[in-house]
């Protein structure tokens, strides 16, 4: 069975409607162990509010468990009166001192790479979430502290639903904390629905309490961008102005942050390396991935004249794209799933309900493939394309702005982006296997949309993890209001290398 796609949308004002009250001891639901970050993790909201985030949990993480990209762990969702009910149960339980060992301090950035860890909560009696997370998941005041600063802590007022592969014990379990007769007895949820109170929040404060049935999502190993202490922002600042900065984003960070990072972030250490006393906000996205020009306002008035000419396509964004053949000038035009997990599904043919996808590949000229010497230079992963002789540059005109567009496009026209290990594999599966993709130059016909979902779901399985570092893709150019603001982000990081030799 093919899950839905569908997705709630946050209704931002319900925090000011939502509070956090008391609690102390916990219901544990679920542990998962997600061992590719990016691809799951990178598309849910880039949210960079404190207050809200558009995910559901347990509604995101049901897509996923029918995948091979993903263990689970299970943790008994039963009662604990105490954390040692919890731990007698476990064949091994670490020392207070290996667990300040292993769960220390977020800072400094590790060198090493964790797999992802999520918790899934549901509080029993009163206490403060710093407490209530240090004993339900044994882990350090100090590290809670910055979970909660990184903004990896969420709450939602009541449980949301379990995913269709929850143990009979699981289901009953939320029944019994989502009874009608035990929610009409909770002050916090009068006058709103079931369905907005299990609509999810960010944790701000380790002083923030919790009440009994409240959920609570810990992303206990947050995804890490070590590449934002190894650069020297000054530098790749292009232009300030009085109501915004223009950034050479590098490859292998975050605009604005991930939904459980909102910390390492290039709007963080841009602000810092300015000296700026008022942060600076998020106008537009780019892939972490990706290098090239940013914009960031510095005030909330220019932050929405900027969306507004996003909106209104007066931004004018031009991309170099490194790809392993050639492709011929013109429009592309594809066909978008609407689904907002990673890797993106598209289609040559028009499909109702998918989203147009337009760029039109302005130049294409041969340039030597980049070797392993750049490769770890600039931290790109290599990959099986059986023809390394040459690449292709291509300037690319973006007509529309879908995430992962370009990548995708190219992927799809048989020339995918150098280093991109999520979409490269597809595409050389699709070249080994001419009539793999069900969207492509081979369609297939689909008897109803059930069908067609599950055969998106197999061709979703033939890509790739997100890329660790940096692919072949700069955001050149950025300009509007008809050019009178135009900016450059210089040469891409392969003609750079070439440069230097």
């Amino acid at each position: 069975m093919c899950p839905s796609a569908g997705r709630n949308n946050r209704d931002r004002n319900m925090a000011a409607k939502l509070s956090l009250s008391s609690s102390s001891l916990f219901l544990n639901y679920r542990s998962f162990i997600i061992p590719h970050p990016i691809s799951i993790l990178l598309s849910l909201t880039h949210s960079t509010t404190t207050s809200t985030t558009n995910t559901t949990s347990f509604a995101y993480l049901s897509r996923h468990l029918t995948t091979n990209t993903i263990r689970i762990r299970k943790t008994p969702f039963t009662s604990a009166s105490s954390v040692a009910a919890l731990t007698s149960s476990t064949t091994s339980v670490s020392t207070s001192s290996n667990r300040d060992s292993e769960y220390g301090r977020l800072l400094p950035c590790p060198a090493e790479s964790f797999q992802p860890r999520i918790e899934h909560l549901v509080v029993k009696e009163g206490g403060s979430i710093l407490d209530f997370i240090t004993k339900s998941l044994d882990l350090p005041p100090l590290y809670v502290a910055d979970l909660i600063s990184f903004g990896a802590v969420f709450y939602a007022l009541v449980c949301p639903k379990p995913p269709v592969t929850a143990t009979p014990e699981e289901i009953k379990l939320y029944k019994e904390v989502t009874d009608p007769s035990v929610l009409s007895k909770r002050p916090s949820i009068k006058g709103i629905t079931v369905r907005e109170a299990q609509k999810t929040f960010r944790i701000t404060h380790v002083d923030e309490f919790v009440e009994a049935g409240t959920y609570v999502r810990v992303h206990v190993r947050p995804k890490r961008f070590p590449r934002c202490y190894e650069i020297d922002w000054r530098s790749r600042i292009i232009a300030v102005t009085a109501s915004y900065v223009v950034l050479n984003k590098p490859a292998g960070t975050s605009v604005g942050g991930t939904t459980d990072n909102i910390e390492e972030t290039c709007v963080n250490f841009a602000t810092r390396a300015l000296a700026l006393t008022t942060p600076l906000k998020t106008t537009h996205q780019i892939d972490n991935c990706t290098e090239g020009c940013v914009v960031l306002a510095r005030t909330k008035d220019y932050c929405s004249v900027f969306h507004r000419k996003i909106r209104d396509k007066q931004v004018k964004k031009v991309y170099l794209a490194l790809v392993a053949a050639y492709v011929p000038c013109g429009v592309m035009t594809h066909y978008m799933r609407p689904f907002r997990m990673a890797p993106k599904i598209i289609s040559k043919d028009f499909i109702k309900g998918w989203n147009v996808c337009e760029l039109e590949v302005l130049e294409c000229r041969k340039v030597p493939w980049p070797n392993a010497l750049l490769a770890d230079k600039y931290g790109f992963e290599n990959s099986n394309w059986p023809n390394k002789e040459f690449a292709y540059e291509c300037k690319i005109n973006l007509l529309t702005g879908r995430t992962h567009q370009i990548r995708a496009q190219l992927a799809a026209c048989g020339a995918p982006i150098v280093g991109d290990s999520m979409y490269m594999p597809a595409a050389i599966a699709e070249v080994m296997t001419p009539g793999i993709n069900p969207f492509g130059k081979y369609k297939k016909q689909f008897e109803n949309e059930a069908d067609r979902e599950c055969a998106a779901e197999e061709w979703a399985a033939k890509h790739g993890k997100e890329p660790g570092v940096t692919i072949g893709l700069q955001a050149c150019q950025i300009s509007w209001d008809e050019g009178e603001h135009f900016y450059e982000a210089g040469a891409p990081w392969w003609l750079l290398f070439f440069h230097e030799i």
